[in-house]
């Protein structure tokens, strides 16, 4: 494959920076903006991972283009197997954080309905149970009218969070499908949804990981930083029931 960018001057901090590494997985924190695999001639997230560890890795979930945060790979296909296999029996928890300038119908609660697909490779939430999305969250008001979201999803559908978070009303910052269309949505300089924490057993051991956007003004200002962390544990919040 012929890439643009020239594997001389490659420098993989461009893509991610590098949360943990042993024997079975690495855990990244992905960039925003940056593609899950390779496209239109640039590399994506898995081959620069790839590159910067010299090794094959085989991915067990996605981050979209837009979203920064976590990204678990395994070094091995008996690797991936298990962590894949966590994942389907719902024993690994992620959380995100967003941000969006719209005010929720709620301010906390359950998100739960079904995927479907709709126009422009958007999605929509209905009433049906098919491709069932859940999604648990919660609210706290920042300012300028701004709010973040605190979120849970117990499910692993395409565009799952930003479906759910539109669906009351309250799309997130600078997403370029599900965000209205204005000058002050187009000022916005990144999308704000990021991938904040995993947890996780894998062969006896427990893993907790965390780590904080590194780019976004909203993400990466004083006012968003104290919610944070007057928020406190996130995995032992009292979630809503499902």
């Amino acid at each position: 494959m012929t890439n643009s960018v020239d594997e001389v001057f490659f420098n993989y901090k461009n893509y991610f920076s590098v949360v943990h590494e042993n024997n079975e997985f690495i855990v990244i924190n992905k960039q925003a903006g940056i593609n899950f695999h390779s496209e239109d001639g640039e590399f994506g997230v898995v081959v620069a991972a790839e590159k910067a560890f010299s090794c094959k890795l085989y991915s067990v979930h996605r981050l979209d283009k837009m979203t920064s945060g976590l990204l678990l790979l395994a070094k091995s296909s008996p690797s991936a197997a298990q962590l894949s296999a966590l994942f389907f029996e719902h024993q690994i928890q992620k959380y995100y954080l967003a941000i969006s300038d719209k005010k929720p119908k709620k301010k906390q609660g359950l998100i739960k309905g079904g995927m479907e697909k709709s126009r422009r490779s958007m999605w929509k939430l209905t009433k049906q149970t098919n491709n069932l999305a859940i999604t648990q969250f919660f609210s706290y008001s920042l300012e300028n009218g701004k709010r973040l979201f605190v979120i849970k999803p117990r499910t692993g559908k395409t565009h799952q969070i930003r479906v759910a978070l539109n669906s009351i009303g309250s799309a997130i910052c600078g997403d370029p499908l599900y965000a209205e269309k204005s000058p002050q949505s187009a000022a916005f300089d990144r999308a704000y949804l990021h991938a904040y924490q995993i947890d996780f057993k894998l062969n006896n051991q427990d893993y907790h990981f965390k780590a904080y956007p590194k780019s976004g003004c909203l993400f990466t200002s004083d006012v968003f930083i104290n919610q944070i962390e007057a928020i406190g544990a996130v995995g032992k919040l009292d979630w809503p029931k499902i």
